[in-house]
């Protein structure tokens, strides 16, 4: 419980309920009291979209595999420059 501090809060309710009802948004001191509303609710809309877009099954998947991709890229350029540096196969010209 908050106790002697007023917040001004946002709350964007979710079209689809099957990830959450709704959001709720604590607004910043900063933000000043005559700021657009829809520029705030889209603004928020925005952030609670690029969460669940960065957090669903898709994208951990994605980032495991580019993870994967990327060692395996790194390891055999590695392998490479080590075999041509030692002379195990020489370069032909």
């Amino acid at each position: 419980m908050v106790k002697g501090v007023s917040r001004r809060v946002v709350v964007v309710k979710s079209p689809d309920k099957k990830w959450f009802e709704q959001a709720i948004f604590l607004l910043r001191e900063e933000v000043p009291q005559g700021a657009p509303e829809e520029q705030v609710l889209k603004r928020a809309q925005e952030v609670a979209d690029a969460y669940l877009t960065r957090t669903s099954p898709r994208a951990r998947w994605r980032r495991r595999w580019v993870l994967a991709a990327s060692a395996l890229v790194g390891g055999g350029i590695a392998s490479a420059v080590w075999l041509l540096a030692t002379g195990i196969f020489p370069l032909p010209f």
